[in-house]
């Protein structure tokens, strides 16, 4: 009997604990595709694809090709390209598709975010007046802030940032989560930040600069997520556990 096939798209750590939980099981198949972007990306419970799928159609194909009976999203919160494409691959195929969404964070007593809807609008909110600028939202899209070089701006990511910055006061810190609130309480003091500009990504891994923000009074540049296909969506790897056994159940059951 052939075991059932789920490719799960990753990248997060919610993506490794339900490839991990749905190996152990041992009455399934699964693939995790990682886009390949990180230099080091840690080791996976099960086999591993890397690379992007040529969209939607691409990934249509590799679902036909590799008869995939279950995707599972669990790609970061603002992947709104392969979350896209994704959707569009199920429609193509009939191909159950399941989100893993963590919940977005929520603004709490204390809080003095601003919220905006891309990059641009981020930098454009520093404002003119020179300040010191904790960049918490990795590398890809730090470019944008070459637009504001009257700012110093530390800038953490799990890998460098290249080409560096073109501006004339920043600093590198390569780190990966997660980062606790104690640590992150820290950081922000002995670098004497002024405002935070992070994403909303959600989840216990990055939470602590925005809790430590919060202690401090700190000003936080709050990019927001993009809407999102409208597809079966769940918040909690427990919650994609259920969902798989409910979508796979009738399909073991025949002995696919």
């Amino acid at each position: 009997m052939r075991k059932p096939h789920i490719l799960i798209l990753g990248g997060t750590t919610e993506s490794r604990r339900l490839a991990g939980k749905l190996a152990e099981r041992g009455d399934l198949d699964i693939t995790l595709s990682l886009a390949g972007r990180t230099e080091t990306p840690m080791a996976q419970p099960v086999p591993v694809r890397s690379g992007g799928f040529g969209g939607p159609e691409g990934l249509a194909a590799y679902l036909r090709n590799h008869a995939i009976d279950l995707m599972i999203d669990a790609t970061h919160p603002f992947a709104a390209r392969i979350s896209a494409n994704a959707a569009e691959a199920s429609g193509l195929t009939g191909t159950p598709l399941v989100a893993l969404r963590r919940p977005a964070w929520e603004r709490q007593q204390g809080d003095r975010w601003t919220s905006v809807a891309t990059m641009t609008e981020a930098a454009a909110a520093l404002g003119e007046t020179p300040k010191r600028v904790f960049l918490a939202i990795g590398r890809q899209e730090a470019f944008h802030f070459e637009c504001a070089p009257q700012h110093h701006y530390l800038v953490r990511s799990v890998d460098p940032v290249t080409p560096p910055l073109a501006v004339p006061d920043v600093r590198y810190i390569l780190s990966a989560g997660p980062f606790a609130e104690a640590d992150e309480y820290s950081l922000l003091t002995e670098n004497r930040i002024d405002i935070i500009v992070a994403k909303n990504s959600g989840g216990d891994a990055t939470h602590g600069k925005i809790a430590a923000a919060r202690r401090l009074g700190l000003p936080v540049i709050m990019v927001e997520r993009r809407p999102t296909p409208d597809v079966q969506a769940v918040g909690t790897v427990a919650e994609a556990l259920l969902a798989v056994d409910h979508i796979l159940s009738p399909a073991m059951k025949r002995g696919v």
